[in-house]
């Protein structure tokens, strides 16, 4: 437990964090802000797990090994999408969502 800080409060700041993720996935064209945006909400993700079971069952570790294993994933999601990223941008010089039909042939 946090002093003087509250779950709450917590929670709230881990939703603001995913909106801004959600708004960010659906508002931007470039491929790199997107996966950006995909990665806040991941972030807000593990960090309610962590803040729930902490504040929860504090004697447990299931919320921190859940959060970890987030991490990771996002971390080989990051790189996938990297590498596309990287090919696409080698392929037609651009990383814009609106130039990604040229990798459907």
């Amino acid at each position: 437990m946090i002093e003087g800080i509250s779950i709450y409060e917590i929670l709230t700041l881990s939703t603001i964090v995913f909106f801004i993720g959600v708004y960010g996935f659906f508002t931007r064209e470039n491929l790199i802000t997107i996966l950006m945006s995909i990665e806040l909400i991941l972030n807000a993700s593990a960090l309610n797990f962590v803040v729930i079971n902490t504040y929860l069952y504090p004697d447990f570790l299931q919320g921190a090994v859940f959060a970890i294993f987030i991490i990771a994933m996002a971390a080989a999601e990051t790189a996938l999408a990297i590498a596309i990223i990287i090919n696409l941008y080698k392929l037609v010089n651009s990383v814009e969502v609106k130039d990604t039909d040229t990798l459907k042939y």
